[in-house]
Order: structure tokens, then sequence, then C-alpha cells
């Protein structure tokens, strides 16, 4: 075994670890080494595997990918301690992180800096390309792009979700940031 790659050992790991039908598999940093063919194709197997056989996979990971592609339960540990148990999108609305709408107009635009429940983080091409922030608590996308379509002619658009590491950064800063002396958690 000393012989292969890293990647060819975190493979031959993962089916060692399933050879035996468990009901509970322990992955620590399942994906490590792989290149980004073989983590979708491994991330697909092990989504596939826990369909069909009920399967629950515990891992330990640093790869947010990971997480966004195989966990419906996230648990975030800081120093030891459970700071986080639920849901992905329950761990984003905690933190306060806001999708962001981007939009493609027909024709240049003021800033559309009105539109109710966002804040505009971008105006590109002289207001022909614009971005605005909302969190998904308060509005809906849609909510979002009907209140522009109503100022403005919409060529395309996207929608950015939050960013996985950035939104784990934030809950990690804002736990350090409550532990400072003379922080409204240590009075």
């Amino acid at each position: 075994m000393r012989q292969l790659s890293l990647g060819q050992r975190m493979r031959g790991e993962v089916a060692a670890a399933l050879l035996h039908s468990p009901r509970l598999v322990v992955l620590d940093e399942p994906t490590i080494g792989l290149d980004v063919l073989s983590k979708e194709r491994l991330r697909r197997f092990l989504r596939e595997e826990r369909a069909e056989h009920g399967t629950t996979l515990l891992l330990t990971t640093h790869d947010m990918g990971d997480v966004e592609r195989l966990c419906d339960r996230v648990l975030v540990v800081d120093r030891g301690r459970l700071v986080y148990d639920g849901t992905l999108p329950g761990l984003v609305e905690r933190v306060g992180a806001d999708r962001v709408l981007t939009v493609d107009l027909a024709e240049p635009a003021p800033p559309l800096d009105a539109v109710p429940g966002t804040r505009l983080v971008g105006v590109e091409a002289d207001g022909l390309r614009q971005r605005l922030a909302f969190a998904p608590g308060d509005t809906t996308a849609a909510a979002v792009l009907a209140a522009v379509s109503a100022v403005a002619e919409v060529r395309d658009l996207g929608v950015e979700e939050p960013d996985v590491e950035d939104v784990v950064r934030r809950l990690y800063l804002s736990r350090r940031e409550d532990q400072q002396p003379g922080s409204a958690s240590n009075r």
C-alpha cells in the first residue's frame, strides 16, 4: 500500500470501510488527495451508498465541498466545544450570510439601491450589471427579481449562495469576539 498515491489509498480505504455494508461509516477527510473528477465520483458513490443501503456517513473534514454535497446535518466544533448542530441552511441563517442576485439589464440603469430587503454590493458596465445582497430569511430571490423587473428590463440573472467556508469562518470569528474580555457574553 506504500506504493499507492494518496488518492489511491483514500479510495482503497473507503472501499474497505464499505465492504461489509456497515450501518455507520466514519470517514476522515475522505476526498483528500483526490483530483476534481475523482472527488465528484467518490461523493456521488457515497450519496448512492447512503440512499441505497441507508448507510450513515460521519465525516470529519475541512473540505466544505464534501459538507455541501454529502451532509444533511452539520456539527461545528470549535476548540473542543460543539458550537453548532443543525442544517447547512440553518448555519447560514445563524451567521447572517447573504445570497447575492446578479442582474444583467437590457439598458444601463442607475444604481438599484432602493430595492426593498437588499443591499447594493456592485454596479458594473455603467449600470448594465448590478449585484444585490439579501438575507434569505428576510426575502426571496423571486421577490428581489420582481422588484428589479418593476424598474428595469432584466436580460439575465444569477444567484450566488453564501460560501460555506465563509459561513464557518464567520461562526468561528463571532465566537472569538464573544469570548473577548469585556464582551457581552463575558460580563
